[in-house]
């Protein structure tokens, strides 16, 4: 196998010296393996395995949990901070959560290391998560389409309410109005004027595939928003 371009999205301890991964790579996706050796203090690979660091890797293994064989740097780690490490944090969250195994998502991988540089970025921050999910929708064929459910076009005066089940809209008077929609529909979804909407509608998307377990991510940025609040 040639080495993989790949990051760490999750690590857990597993036995005394080993690890646990979850790894997003360029053509295979998300992988699930067994980093040997990794804990022991002084690995090199323990130094070089850190979330937001390009890697080379490179594993075997015909189950769905792989053995890793190769660990190399391709380069140093996005420095994340504050709100841009919590932003870091919910998309290898999200990632590790709804993405298969062994699904090729290669745009994802792109928009991941896009963001990766954005997240670093206050201005940056949304629309490079709004971009990321957007693709994690699309590989996972569950990206909106811009239509009512009978499939007739968005009015431009009135207001929609998405429906992630058929992945069209409903009238709504408290909803999304329907010229933002079909804005929406044919501009990038990073786009600042579109920022509310474009939030209202990944989020609404993303549910039913995450379920009733909260992402432990969106709880920490939530704390650090009320931390801001107070007096």
């Amino acid at each position: 196998m040639q080495p993989q371009p790949a990051y760490l999205l999750h690590k857990r301890p597993y036995r005394e010296t080993s690890a646990l991964v979850d790894i997003l790579t360029l053509n295979h996706g998300r992988i699930r393996a067994v980093a040997r050796g990794i804990q022991r203090p002084g690995s090199r690979s323990r130094s070089q395995m850190q979330p937001f660091a390009p890697l080379h890797v490179t594993w075997q293994g015909e189950r769905e949990l792989k053995r890793l064989r190769l660990i190399e740097s391709r380069g140093a780690a996005a420095m994340l901070v504050g709100e841009g490490l919590l932003c870091g944090l919910y998309a290898n969250e999200l990632l590790t959560r709804l993405l298969p195994t062994e699904l090729p998502v290669a745009d994802v991988f792109a928009f991941y290391t896009a963001a990766l540089a954005e997240l670093t970025v206050p201005a940056s921050r949304a629309s490079a998560l709004r971009r990321l999910e957007v693709a994690l929708l699309d590989a996972l064929d569950a990206a909106p389409r811009f239509t009512t459910m009978t499939g007739a076009t968005l009015d431009p005066q009135a207001r929609y309410r998405y429906d992630p089940h058929s992945r069209a809209f409903t009238p709504a008077a408290d909803g999304v109005d329907g010229r933002t929609l079909r804005l929406l529909a044919h501009c990038d979804w990073g786009e600042p004027g579109l920022a509310r909407a474009a939030k209202i509608i990944t989020r609404a998307a993303l549910a039913p595939l995450l379920g009733d377990r909260p992402l432990r991510s969106r709880a920490l940025m939530q704390s650090l928003v009320e931390r801001r609040r107070q007096p």
